[in-house]
Formats: C-alpha cells, sequence, structure tokens
C-alpha cells in the first residue's frame, strides 16, 4: 500500500504536467452564409432584403440581333430589384424574387427602326438563384415566362415586338471584385410581332455594384 500512493500521486502530476503544455483547442469555425454584406464571410443577407443594382458605369444594356453582335438595342439606363428569399449556409444556393427590372434611355441601329420607344420586362416577379460557385439562374415557369416587349418606332409608325427566354431562363454570373452580374448573350426568340421585328434577341449586361438597400448604408453583396 506504500507503494502505490506515489504511483499514484506521479501518475497524477504527469497528466496534468501533459495537459498543461498542449495547446488550447480552436474554436469550431462559423458558418458563412451563401450572400454575404461588406466582405466575403461577413454578416449574412437576411431573409427580405432587398437588393439593387444598377447598370455598371460606363456600359449599356444590350439586345443584339445575333451573338455577339453590334446590331440591336443599346440602353444607357437598366436595373434590377429582388429579395432575399433563402440564405443557406455556404457551399449551397441562396434564392431571390426579382420583383422588377427596367431600362430607359435606349437607342437602336437596326434597319427601319427610327426610335426605342420603351422596353417592358413582362412576369415578374422571377426566381433568381445564386450558388456559391457564382452561378446566377434567372427562371420563368411556362405560364409566366421570362418576356420582354419591346415598342420600336418605324419608317412605317410604331410596332410591338415580344421575346421570351428561349431556353425558359437565363444564366450569369458573379464577380467579386466589383459585386457584379453579369449576363451575356443570353438568347431570347420572337413570341409575337411583325416582320419589322428582328426574329431573336441576345441579351449582354453587367449590373455593379450589387447592394443591399435594406441594411443601413446599402453595403455590398458578396457571393461565398
Amino acid at each position: 500500500m506504500r507503494v502505490v500512493r506515489p504511483l499514484l500521486v506521479a501518475a497524477v502530476a504527469t497528466v496534468s504536467l501533459a495537459t498543461a503544455g498542449a495547446p488550447a483547442m480552436a474554436d469550431d469555425p462559423v458558418d458563412v452564409a451563401v450572400l454575404t454584406l461588406g466582405s466575403l464571410g461577413g454578416p449574412a443577407a437576411a431573409v427580405g432584403d432587398v437588393l439593387t443594382a444598377t447598370v455598371a458605369a460606363g456600359t449599356t444594356a444590350d439586345f443584339a440581333t445575333a451573338a455577339g453582335g453590334s446590331t440591336g438595342i443599346k440602353c444607357a439606363q437598366s436595373s434590377f430589384t429582388s429579395s432575399v428569399v433563402d440564405n443557406p449556409v455556404a457551399p449551397g444556393v441562396a434564392t431571390e424574387s426579382t420583383t422588377d427590372q427596367r431600362f430607359a434611355s435606349c437607342t437602336a441601329n437596326i434597319f427601319g427602326v427610327t426610335r426605342v420607344n420603351s422596353v417592358t420586362v413582362n412576369n415578374t416577379p422571377f426566381q433568381t438563384t445564386v450558388d456559391s460557385t457564382g452561378v446566377v439562374t434567372v427562371s420563368g415557369t411556362p405560364e409566366l415566362p421570362i418576356k420582354t416587349t419591346l415598342s420600336l418606332g418605324t419608317i412605317l409608325g410604331s410596332v410591338t415586338c415580344v421575346y421570351t427566354a428561349t431556353n425558359g431562363s437565363i444564366t450569369g454570373s458573379v464577380v467579386n471584385d466589383n459585386n457584379s452580374i453579369n449576363f451575356v448573350d443570353q438568347p431570347f426568340t420572337k413570341s409575337a410581332g411583325p416582320i419589322t421585328c428582328p426574329g431573336s434577341g441576345f441579351f449582354t449586361a453587367s449590373y455593379s455594384p450589387v447592394l443591399d438597400t435594406t441594411v443601413e448604408g446599402s453595403p455590398a453583396v458578396f457571393t461565398n
């Protein structure tokens, strides 16, 4: 019995010294949402927050008659408004509802077209998803497709041209460096209008910066 007690004391002392020298366990990593405000890994955009953006300075929102072409309609002013529906932890897919998209100050260089009276986006809201890889998808439904109506002045009078998203949706990409959403040559097909209207359209635009206007100071939105 006299031998056991010193051994127990020595064992306890050894464990205590080992524990004292061991590094502290790091805290568990904090969950980061797909959409954050002000920086990568920043606070999450809340459900219900309103996100807005205008066409990037020095650029136009374009509807070309051919992919990569220069003939068509250019709008110096364009904007969109979305609200956050779901913003899960990254990596994941955030969901928004695009409630409004507008175009103004538009000109055309299409043969026979003398002016652009208006460009109107129909059937909003559209479901919009943003995934952690930066892919943005804006989708309509068979009953309410993504539709754009152009009112154009021609040498024979005004005509109305209606276009719907060829694939039922359009796809863009996020760039965090300038908080932009970019669409390139997204195809639309004419669904109504006379022969004066081009048979198809290809939408290209860069919206930057995307801002959360619900939060004080309207911080920029980042995708994680």
